[in-house]
């Protein structure tokens, strides 16, 4: 475990990775009708179930990084369809950290933009 990892509340990276790492933010705004969805967070495919508002993660700092956001539910609409928003990017390496704001305006695909 780096330091990193071991501060409250920060997501270690748990894949095989022995470089230097650095931390990420996500800011994940509550949304609208948000009892009906459930904000999921990728690091380079590995899924978290995690809550609204900032979350942080550690991550590889010397390659890139697959950081995807999706809010998932279980609500089917009139043609039995389910409602998955998402947003995704990929982080090229450095060494400092990193804030995104994810965003999911109502029409379904989103977006994740540096903060800062």
């Amino acid at each position: 475990m780096t330091d990193l990892a071991a501060q409250p509340g920060v997501i270690a990276y748990v894949d095989n990775h022995d470089g230097p790492r650095r931390l990420l933010t996500i800011d994940i705004p509550l949304v609208r009708h948000a009892q009906i969805f459930a904000p999921l967070a990728s690091i380079d495919g590995r899924q978290y179930v995690v809550s609204w508002g900032a979350v942080m993660f550690e991550i590889p700092a010397d390659r890139n990084v697959h950081v995807s956001v999706h809010l998932h539910t279980n609500y089917t609409g009139r043609a039995g369809d389910t409602s998955t928003q998402f947003a995704s990017i990929v982080l090229a390496p450095h060494a400092a950290p990193v804030r995104l704001a994810a965003q999911f305006p109502t029409n379904g695909e989103g977006s994740l933009l540096p903060v800062g």
